[in-house]
């Protein structure tokens, strides 16, 4: 797995954190994840299934075979931001994007 690019992904969120952009820093946690994602099914299923980050966690997420708190780490990495822009939750999309990338590299 291309891990470096996902702990660069990782990195620039975290980067991006600090600086006070959390929308680039979720955009950031997103890719990382897809890309983790993408390596764990075509690891599991062989090549031929693509998309982009949000395809990939919309795949993880809707996969019944993945434990539960992965699938609820992709459901709010999908979840999208309201008018003000603002999540229904708490939860860190870093930590929530490094939970779905330490299952793929299992």
């Amino acid at each position: 797995m291309a891990m470096t690019d996902v702990e660069a992904e990782l990195a620039q969120a975290k980067k991006a954190r600090r600086e006070g952009n959390a929308g680039q820093a979720r955009v950031c946690a997103r890719r990382a994840a897809g890309r983790a994602i993408r390596e764990f099914y075509r690891k599991r299923e062989g090549a031929g299934w693509g998309g982009d980050a949000m395809k990939q966690l919309q795949r993880l997420r809707d996969d019944a075979s993945i434990p539960e708190a992965v699938r609820r780490a992709a459901e709010r990495l999908t979840t999208k931001v309201d008018f003000e822009h603002k999540l229904p939750f708490d939860e860190d999309p870093i930590e929530d994007a490094r939970t779905i990338v330490e299952f793929a590299r299992a």
